[in-house]
């Protein structure tokens, strides 16, 4: 019964996502903005709900334990950008494998993937930092902490002041067909546009949900560890909605908008939750929590190095996934 909750729940992601990218394609191309900022700004913010909500669900209303509440917070935190970084991005290496080989070349617009490598990494660096800070220093977490979310705040406004040029250099967001919900016969403006993408993003967020109730359900089971469950199953469910939007994007050469998606979410999630995991939760250097996000930061700064190189190819990606390979055999060893 759980393995036919876990396929039901697949089945509307993936339902999911299409609808979700066809609305935000649209309403990229009715704004007139940038592949960069639907992508890195409006697809993964959005879709990046599910796991913005398990570890928040789980610090302030989780179970009657603390302790498991905070290594459940804890866990989904960074295992976000831990999947982001390495198996997402190897996934859409998988996806183009057939068409473009292992030396195809991959195409993202360079200073917008930039960017978000760039304020990723300096905010997770400052995550690291942090677990290493005593909790009888409240004050310099609480720095830390905020430093975090003004960096989000200031990657904001550089993406958005980048996307007029962008437009103007080719790099605009363009829609591919008839939105779906205007194939109903509905007449394609802004107020079907959101339409859509609220209905898109529902779908996402009970997906999701129900996903992480089927896994929760088999990982018992199993009997694996809250902190172990969080860092390594929870994630696979909730980053299931950028994983199909950027596979969706980059099998149809949208590679601007695929690795915005990704890359977007990994300084949504770089820089927001941590700075809540700092405060509220212990944040201390346990064996899982340091390798992860150790790896996360070689896997994000492999992907920059290549990207800086104006090469990027297939094979770089499939790399990313071997690094989520080595944090598996680290963590179960």
């Amino acid at each position: 019964m759980i393995f036919a909750e876990l396929f039901l729940m697949l089945i509307i992601i993936l339902v999911a996502a299409e609808v979700f990218t066809n609305a935000l394609e649209h309403l990229g191309e009715k704004l007139k903005i940038s592949e960069g900022v639907t992508g890195s700004l409006f697809a993964a913010v959005g879709t990046a709900l599910p796991e913005t909500l398990v570890p928040l669900l789980a610090i302030f209303a989780g179970t009657t334990n603390t302790h498991v509440n905070e290594e459940i917070g804890v866990g989904a935190i960074l295992g976000a950008p831990l999947m982001l970084s390495t198996l997402s991005i190897s996934l859409m290496a998988v996806a183009v494998l057939k068409k473009r080989g292992w030396q195809g070349h991959l195409t993202p617009e360079h200073s917008g993937l930039t960017r978000d490598l760039n304020f990723f990494l300096a905010s997770f660096s400052l995550s690291a930092i942090a677990l290493f800070v005593p909790h009888d220093t409240p004050l310099f977490r609480a720095l830390l902490a905020f430093g975090m979310v003004m960096i989000y705040f200031f990657y904001i406004m550089l993406t958005l002041r980048a996307s007029a040029k962008l437009v103007n250099e080719g790099h605009g967001t363009e829609a591919e067909g008839t939105m779906m919900l205007c194939k109903l016969g509905l007449p394609e403006n802004m107020v079907m546009i959101l339409l859509q993408l609220l209905l898109g993003l529902g779908l996402l967020v009970a997906g999701a949900k129900g996903f992480i109730h089927g896994v929760d359900g088999a990982s018992q089971i199993l009997g694996i560890s809250p902190l172990l469950l969080s860092l390594l199953i929870i994630p696979i469910a909730t980053e299931l909605p950028e994983k199909v939007n950027s596979i969706l994007w980059i099998r149809r050469h949208k590679d601007t908008l695929a690795f915005g998606n990704i890359t977007g979410a990994m300084v949504f999630q770089g820089t927001l939750l941590p700075a809540i995991g700092i405060m509220l939760t212990p944040w201390t250097p346990q064996r899982e929590v340091l390798a992860g996000i150790v790896i996360t930061l070689i896997a994000a700064s492999w992907l920059r190095w290549m990207s800086s190189r104006g090469q990027l190819r297939v094979w770089h990606l499939a790399l990313n996934g071997a690094l989520y390979a080595t944090y598996l055999g680290i963590v179960l060893a």
